[in-house]
């Protein structure tokens, strides 16, 4: 290849032609912080993580090194859509001591619960359809259905959850096709719907006929106060799909979440993500059912709890000690997050590198809203780091703020 050949600018790159649902998709606020706050010398906030030294590493390694040694070649084989039998009933076992009644055979494995929401806006949404969030909702929700082409309408929330007072008025105007609702220690804010708006809820489901979508990934990790039932086993005419996952309490790399609702739905789903990806990991789901046959998971969970409790509670404590005065907060009873809200004037993705100069992250609370974007939120995780890190985190964090005033 002669000098001219190599030095010649090189073609433009092709225009490529890409869906029109692509513009709908943006790219998640959570993942591109991430990969700043992977750095090791950044205390992070922002992402919704498990705390890794709380993993039962031992057991589930026992677990694949005997599924390896029992039904190695099956473990690796192709399997069913609907998922393992064994671990489908598991599930539908651990859901009836909680109140919810299902069968097996009316629970889906998917590869986490975020395929769950995926698989839902496939089968339910077409553009134009209207879905119900809270204001705000979980943004990885927003992101999957907005690339459906839908219409977001939000509901008011507050300490108790979704506003079904609002939610009454909304009905009154138009009727969703969907709506989506996080009932328990909520993402991004960490609230709790209450019982009342539990009932509230699906009565007004059930009299509108729309879908709820709950979606209970964190409902396990409650450290104050007592459980509440989940909106599916309040419901008796088929209005309720619901969520779950072993990510938060598990581990998030073995990618198991499920879906239970009605039959006719759960065939629907099953034939959506049989043009998914065939079937969630036989492996993994092989060995989270072996796991689970002499896994004490209840005292798993109950273990976790008084050091997420303790997390909690640190940060809230450094909160109290370091932000400046007109920062406002929530207060979870569980799960990892809790929600913060500026001081009047200021911009929490405004703040962020000058939080990161300083080595702390946060994820900015404006991508949560799906409608009118509110810029003088953040949400902070408190699950992944230890309390004297949780405390010189938000030393740092009072610090850029107040300097910002």
């Amino acid at each position: 290849m002669s000098a001219d050949a190599m030095s010649a600018p090189l073609p433009p790159p092709p225009a490529y032609r890409l869906s029109k649902r692509m513009s709908r998709m943006k790219t998640s606020a959570v993942r591109e912080i991430l990969k700043i706050a992977e750095r090791p010398d950044i205390l992070s906030f922002a992402g919704g993580l498990p705390a890794p030294e709380l993993f039962p590493v031992d057991a589930i390694a026992k677990a694949f090194e005997q599924t390896f040694a029992r039904e190695g070649r099956p473990a690796l084989q192709y399997s069913t859509t609907e998922g393992f039998a064994p671990l489908r009933e598991w599930i539908a076992s651990h859901l009836a001591r909680k109140g919810q009644h299902v069968h097996a055979d009316q629970v889906l494995i998917t590869s986490g619960s975020q395929q769950g929401l995926d698989l839902v806006g496939k089968v339910l949404l077409d553009p134009g359809d209207l879905v119900v969030v809270e204001d705000p909702s979980y943004l990885a929700a927003l992101q999957t259905f907005g690339g459906y082409e839908v219409d977001f309408a939000t509901v008011r929330s507050d300490d108790a959850g979704m506003d079904t007072d609002d939610l009454a008025a909304l009905l009154k105007k138009r009727v969703p096709k969907l709506l989506y609702v996080i009932p328990n220690f909520q993402n991004p804010k960490g609230t709790t719907l209450s019982l009342e708006r539990r009932k509230a809820l699906v009565r007004l489901a059930q009299e509108h006929r729309f879908i709820i979508l709950e979606d209970d990934p964190y409902g396990e990790l409650r450290f104050k106060g007592v459980h509440l039932p989940s909106l599916a086993s309040m419901d008796d005419q088929g209005v309720v799909l619901s969520l779950s996952t072993f990510s938060k309490t598990l581990a998030p790399g073995l990618r198991l979440g499920w879906v239970t609702g009605p039959r006719p739905l759960l065939k629907s789903l099953t034939i959506a993500k049989q043009a998914t990806d065939l079937h969630t990991a036989t492996l993994a789901q092989r060995a989270t059912a072996l796991l689970l046959e002499t896994f004490d998971y209840a005292g798993h969970i109950q273990a976790l709890m008084p050091i997420y409790s303790e997390r909690a509670t640190a940060m809230l404590a450094a909160l109290e000690a370091h932000m400046p005065k007109g920062t406002k907060w929530t207060r979870p009873d569980g799960g990892m997050f809790l929600w913060v809200e500026l001081p009047q004037g200021l911009d929490a993705a405004t703040l962020l590198p000058r939080a990161v100069e300083q080595k702390v992250a946060f994820v900015p609370g404006a991508p949560f809203f799906a409608n009118d974007q509110k810029p003088q939120f953040m949400r902070l995780n408190y699950s992944n780091r230890p309390p004297d890190l949780i405390a010189e985190g938000m030393r740092r964090l009072g610090s850029v703020i107040s300097d910002a005033l």
